[in-house]
């Protein structure tokens, strides 16, 4: 087993899951250096770790010449944060899309993305749609892996938080237990283990697409350096 330290890429580091997870790859000893590609200054310091500024149309211009193993892709948005449909999609979709061509030119042959359970293509509802159409589209990009972690509303301290997320904060502990059986992947979660989860994903190894929704979510979070178990791929609906 190789021993030589990883490089992850991540994208979306500066929000909520974005966080938890460098900072999760920062005390994970498995990787050596972390490049974080943000818009604006990420305001933290760490030997193993790099800001990158990037403008995201020219993301793969600015990243030549670097090589990675690893990208972690945390961004997303909601149609009222964007403003408009055309400016959630850029963000949901094209971004995301953006973030793993120009990965995947820098040698990296894992991907692992934060979606939204009950993502499809065919959904009626645009935050579904868009996320189920990214899903299709990275899974066209040629990675050797691609994780795609499904969970449903993410529990965490914004600093804007909206009102279904502080809904949910209060809810969570009596709304999750009754939501079992096939309900269960709808049971919120917490931001940090969503994050640990990516980290986890990267861990557990495997070929080819996996989805996972909050249990594998939790059972991956758990993941320790070199440790892999099997983790059952949900049916796709």
């Amino acid at each position: 087993m190789s021993t030589t330290p990883k490089i992850a890429l991540v994208a979306g580091g500066s929000g909520l899951v974005g966080g938890y997870l460098i900072q999760a790859l920062l005390e994970a000893p498995e990787y050596g250096r972390v490049f974080a590609l943000t818009r604006r200054p990420l305001g933290r310091e760490h030997p193993k770790l790099a800001n990158r500024i990037v403008v995201w149309p020219r993301m793969a211009e600015q990243l030549k010449g670097m090589t990675a193993h690893e990208a972690f892709c945390c961004i997303g948005t909601t149609r009222a944060a964007a403003g408009s449909d055309e400016a959630f999609r850029e963000t949901d979709l094209d971004a995301v899309l953006l973030f793993a061509q120009a990965s995947r030119a820098v040698g990296v042959t894992r991907f692992v993305v934060v979606s939204s359970v009950g993502a499809k293509s065919d959904s009626k509802k645009l935050y579904l749609r868009t996320k189920g159409e990214m899903e299709e589209a990275l899974a066209m990009v040629g990675f050797n892996s691609l994780d795609i972690l499904q969970p449903s509303l993410l529990l965490g301290s914004r600093k804007e938080m909206r009102p279904l997320e502080l809904a949910g904060q209060l809810l969570a502990p009596l709304v999750n237990p009754m939501l079992t059986g096939s309900r269960e992947s709808l049971r919120a979660i917490p931001a940090e283990t969503v994050a640990r989860g990516m980290l986890g994903a990267a861990r557990r190894g495997g070929r080819g697409v996996y989805r996972y929704t909050y249990a594998a979510i939790r059972q991956l979070s758990e993941l320790k350096p070199h440790q892999a178990i099997p983790v059952e791929k949900p049916p796709r609906k």
